[in-house]
């Protein structure tokens, strides 16, 4: 039997996680969702054309050049921080914040118990004094496409390549249907305006 995600809302102080009122202005939050599959439909059409030329191998500068490129345009275009994080990160610079770490676990433990049968989503706002900081992130778990480069099983070629571009490399000797890991979308802290 499938079960249903539901997606998380909570308003947060910097220092502690607690639940709150839900957000009133949710137009950010389907931005949000749009920029996750933005990044994640263009990667992955990115690889499979890739793959599909150039074998396993043309799939590592695709993530190792492409997939912040293709980041960098979207934060830029949107006014947002667009990227990926996981709980195993390939590329450093990928790791998670204390939050997104939180959330990971929890989405790690989501696809664990059994197929869920639509994304898995969190969205938060975090106030900062008189300004709210917005963040969301979207589950990506581990696909067919996903287990070339990150599976338990890699061709040697392709783990030397990765060991050379990657060399504090976490992400490998996953399965299909789990985590391996979300997009996330920060919209950084604008002032509210005063109370009535």
């Amino acid at each position: 039997m499938k079960r249903m995600a539901a997606a998380l809302v909570l308003v947060l102080s910097p220092m502690m996680l607690s639940a709150g009122e839900p957000a009133t202005d949710t137009a950010w939050v389907d931005q949000s969702r749009q920029l996750a599959m933005q990044l994640g439909g263009q990667l992955k059409a990115e690889l499979t054309n890739a793959i599909a030329e150039g074998g396993p191998m043309a799939a590592i500068n695709v993530c190792y050049l492409r997939a912040p490129e293709i980041a960098a345009q979207l934060s830029q275009a949107s006014g947002a921080r667009v990227g990926r994080t996981a709980l195993r990160v390939r590329n450093p610079s990928n790791a998670p914040d204390d939050l997104e770490r939180t959330v990971l676990e929890q989405f790690a433990a989501d696809l664990g118990s059994g197929p869920i049968d639509r994304p898995l989503e969190a969205v938060f706002e975090i106030r900062r004094g008189d300004a709210v900081e917005r963040r969301y992130m979207r589950a990506i778990p581990t696909d067919a496409l996903c287990l070339t480069c990150h599976g338990k099983t890699i061709a040697p070629e392709l783990a030397a390549a990765i060991a050379r571009d990657y060399p504090k490399d976490q992400a490998t000797g996953f399965e299909q249907g789990q985590l391996r890991g979300a997009f996330s979308v920060v919209w950084p802290a604008p002032s509210l305006p005063p109370a009535p």
